[in-house]
């Protein structure tokens, strides 16, 4: 089949759901096009690996409003087999409902996370404006061919955000598809990393890939850390990632109050072979997230031959703990940092044995190819 994919945006700082798509894609091959409200020039549109239509920045921020999307859809629906809609909560689903509907074709909506309830609790507020604009988003859901969740846990949740709530739900796990042109060997991309941060070369590490952002807990992490650095004096905590609401100060702040600011490093957004290197080189990944409804990062480590520590807000925790590939705990500071003790004083053998698994584990759970049959044969009994 040949699938639009439609998405606000590309950019990798928003997080998880443009690496999904990005990877998606890599999957499909060349039956697909994508469109989304970018800067045609931004770097972060090459290789993405098929024709992206940039149609430049939207209007009314997040809400990302654009005729030119409306009527470039309306224009090009009809060359496509199916769309899909990646996200919740703004103007593209309203055009890719309106686009496919004059066009007679089907259409699907990625969810990423979004109706998941712990956002209405979190942020009163937002939740209601999300209420007043709930009969035009419950619309682009109910008739949709399928509504697209990444784990059995977030379909579920997602009945319990908003009513009413009546759509075809549709697990369709995310994965990976590993880069294989120009790819260093493993060796290579740890040694692009320790260039790029020498001062790890000789340390072990725990590594947080992800945004700089509350709902990843990275508060958590570095206060629960302070507590068992004591334990461990050899290990060290590396936060990689974007810091989009100016946290990383406020955290750095803290980790020189609890006196581990030597030993917590921030080498910001990391891709390519420094990110696979850090992967590589930490001994566990730690995402202790208060919501994730997959976690990208999760399945990289995991390709990457290394354990997992998350919250068991990571929507992928049981089959994580299932594999034996990881621990798991509550997204509060006593289960971060009985997360980490766990993992400080589990004996060398158990954790090497944990490692042997998550590569095994990765290859059987996390096939694209999968993915991509569940997401064509929902479009196609439409």
């Amino acid at each position: 089949m040949r699938i639009l994919h439609v998405i606000d945006r590309f950019d990798p700082a928003t997080g998880g759901p443009p690496e999904a798509v990005r990877q998606l894609i890599r999957a499909a091959g060349a039956r697909v096009e994508a469109v989304c409200l970018d800067n045609p020039q931004a770097e972060f549109l090459g290789g993405i690996g098929c024709p992206v239509h940039a149609l430049d920045q939207s209007h009314l921020g997040q809400f990302a409003f654009s005729p030119r999307l409306g009527r470039w859809l309306d224009r090009n629906a009809g060359r496509f087999d199916g769309l899909v809609m990646h996200g919740l909560w703004s103007y593209p689903g309203l055009a890719v409902r309106r686009a496919a509907r004059r066009a007679a074709r089907p259409y699907g909506v990625f969810a990423h996370g979004a109706l998941d309830p712990w956002f209405n609790r979190q942020y009163p507020r937002k939740r209601l404006k999300k209420q007043i604009y709930w009969p035009l988003q419950y619309a682009v859901l109910r008739d949709a061919a399928a509504v697209f969740f990444a784990t059995g846990t977030e379909r579920d949740l997602a009945k319990t955000s908003f009513q009413p709530n009546r759509w075809t739900s549709v697990v369709a796990p995310l994965g990976l598809v590993e880069e294989q042109d120009g790819a260093l060997d493993p060796a290579g991309e740890v040694e692009a990393f320790y260039r790029a941060w020498p001062a790890l070369r000789d340390r072990r590490f725990l590594l947080f890939l992800a945004r700089l952002h509350e709902k990843k807990g990275c508060d958590l992490l570095v206060e629960a850390f302070a507590r068992v650095a004591p334990l461990t004096p050899q290990l060290d905590l590396v936060l990689a990632g974007p810091d989009q609401a100016g946290l990383q100060a406020k955290l750095e702040r803290r980790a020189a109050e609890l006196g581990v600011a030597g030993r917590v490093h921030w080498p910001g957004m990391i891709g390519g072979a420094v990110k696979w290197g850090a992967l590589r080189a930490c001994e566990a990944l730690v995402l202790p997230s208060h919501q994730e409804n997959f976690g990208v990062s999760v399945v990289e480590a995991l390709a990457a031959g290394r354990p997992v520590l998350v919250s068991r807000q990571v929507n992928l925790w049981p089959e994580i703990a299932n594999d034996g590939v990881g621990l798991a705990e509550e997204d509060t500071l006593a289960g971060v940092e009985r997360l980490l003790a766990r993992w400080c004083a589990m004996p060398a053998d158990e954790r090497a044995a944990m490692a042997a698994r998550a590569r095994p584990c990765f290859e059987a759970r996390f096939s694209l190819a999968k993915t991509i049959a569940v997401i064509e044969t929902a479009l196609a009994h439409r």
